[in-house]
């Protein structure tokens, strides 16, 4: 059995300001720096070891694995950045208000693109051309190491991870609907050698 865990970066600024942020570049808050401080503390309980870690191109995710790495003791993990594991591109939503926007467009137009499978917003992505990319990049990049037995830990972002998680889990795209993923809370996925999900854990706070 291998581990498979994953970890969406603690609360941003733009989380706190209520803003879409997509591929845009925030830092996190006194709070999402205390929430990946508490994942790693969270996992080094679980006396989980991890042998390899990814995260995106994006400093939220990157600050969060690099905290909750000092937690567990190893900050020195090999650790992969890429493009593929990065938020939701919400496009002409990025940077407004999300009240806002539901002012300009409706609350009924806001929330289809916020939540729909494969509706996207305008100039951006659904969460079906999200996975477009995350997937692929799972297939060719980690789910190898996850085969051969290695504890891998992944820190992202909600929508990017909800892709992956629907894989994961076999949902379909009606049930990955009512799937959101706390920041700062890992999902700890035992697998299997074929790269099958046996167990699942949510280290809730």
């Amino acid at each position: 059995m291998s581990h498979l865990v994953l970890v969406r970066h603690g609360q941003s600024e733009w989380n706190e300001k209520n803003l879409f942020t997509g591929w845009r570049d925030p830092d996190l808050t006194a709070q999402g720096i205390d929430e990946a401080k508490a994942a790693g503390q969270a996992l080094k309980q679980q006396g989980l070891v991890f042998d390899l870690a990814f995260t995106s191109d994006l400093q939220r995710a990157q600050k969060t694995l690099t905290l909750l790495l000092a937690e567990q003791g190893q900050s020195d993990l090999p650790t992969t950045q890429n493009q593929a594991l990065n938020e939701r591109d919400y496009g002409d939503l990025a940077g407004l208000n999300k009240d806002d926007a539901r002012k300009k467009w409706g609350d009924e137009q806001v929330h289809i693109w916020r939540r729909s499978y494969d509706t996207p917003p305008p100039g951006g992505e659904s969460l079906k051309d999200t996975g477009a990319r995350v997937l692929p990049y799972y297939d060719s990049d980690i789910l190898p190491h996850v085969k051969t037995g290695k504890n891998i830990l992944i820190a992202a972002h909600g929508n990017s991870l909800r892709s992956l998680v629907m894989r994961l889990e076999g949902l379909s795209s009606a049930e990955i609907l009512d799937v959101n993923i706390d920041t700062g809370v890992p999902y700890i996925y035992q697998m299997d050698a074929d790269g099958a999900v046996q167990d699942k854990t949510i280290l809730s706070r």
